[in-house]
């Protein structure tokens, strides 16, 4: 039961960050910087409850993966504010999943029996098929901004979201240690891109929230692992874009006709199922 109560503070926390980051206001800029704030005050905590053991290794890969969710998160924002987050958040989720699959494919070599190749290639279909729903507009809701730009801004986010999580993997660096060099990148990098936006404000403080709610999360992650499987950690993740999708409509007034509705149900549905199913290909 534990271990279940673990694997789903990433779905709670990841699922309503954006949430409350757009509520909390700021800019794309703001929000990332705070985010980042947060993240590393939380992970110097971190690093003098459970000391990790450090090498040159574990910082240079940390930092670079740090850089890559910088990017990964600031570029997901920039997507929220001309899409929304209904549409931003279930096609990023999938996209990053696949993403990731396809590493774990063509470089780990996961998949490598034909019942785990089925149940890829049909998660595969799912999460396709689901971000195709998710992003459909009629022109019912309200015109924010560009679908194009939004989707150039996922492009971008998600293969900032792949680098953090495949150098890691690549070298692997145990995720407890690598908590506080990936803070310290996150920060750096969303300092550096932030710069010429004039980030510090009361919104970047408010973000801090954000920040620590992400870190949390990710701690539960990694305290889920061992204790349910990386499968099911994996997929309880996933679920986070019920909320994220959902608040997005009935939280911040995201506007969708009766079809769309069904649609982006339907998207976050076969999103998530790809998703569970993509968890349980992993060794």
């Amino acid at each position: 039961m534990e271990g279940i109560l673990l694997a789903l503070l990433p779905a709670l926390t990841w699922g309503s960050l954006v949430l409350v980051s757009e509520k909390l206001g700021g800019s794309s800029y703001n929000q990332t910087l705070g985010i980042t704030v947060g993240s590393l005050l939380f992970a110097i905590v971190m690093s003098f409850v459970n000391p990790p053991e450090w090498s040159s290794l574990v910082w240079i890969v940390g930092i670079i993966s740090g850089i890559g969710w910088a990017f990964g998160q600031l570029f997901q924002f920039n997507s929220v504010k001309e899409i929304g987050v209904s549409k931003t958040v279930p096609i990023s989720t999938g996209l990053q999943i696949l993403g990731n699959t396809f590493f774990a494919v063509i470089i780990f070599r996961e998949w490598n029996d034909k019942l785990t190749i089925i149940i890829g290639i049909v998660a595969i279909i799912c999460l396709i098929t689901g971000v195709l729903l998710t992003s459909y507009g009629d022109g019912a809701e309200k015109k924010q901004g560009s679908m194009k730009k939004g989707l150039f801004y996922l492009a971008i986010s998600t293969a900032g979201y792949v680098t953090y999580v495949i150098v890691v993997r690549w070298n692997e660096v145990d995720g407890w240690s690598a908590i506080l060099p990936q803070a310290i990148g996150m920060f750096i990098a969303a300092l550096l891109l932030s710069l010429k936006h004039k980030p510090f404000n009361k919104y970047a403080g408010r973000n801090i929230l954000t920040g620590l709610m992400w870190a949390v999360g990710n701690i539960g992650l990694l305290l889920a692992n061992p204790k349910v499987g990386v499968a099911i950690a994996f997929s309880f993740s996933q679920m986070g874009i019920v909320i994220s999708t959902l608040g997005g409509i009935f939280l911040l007034g995201e506007k969708k006709s009766k079809k769309q509705m069904t649609l982006v149900i339907i998207g976050c549905v076969l999103v998530i199922a790809g998703g569970v199913m993509i968890g349980f290909t992993k060794k």
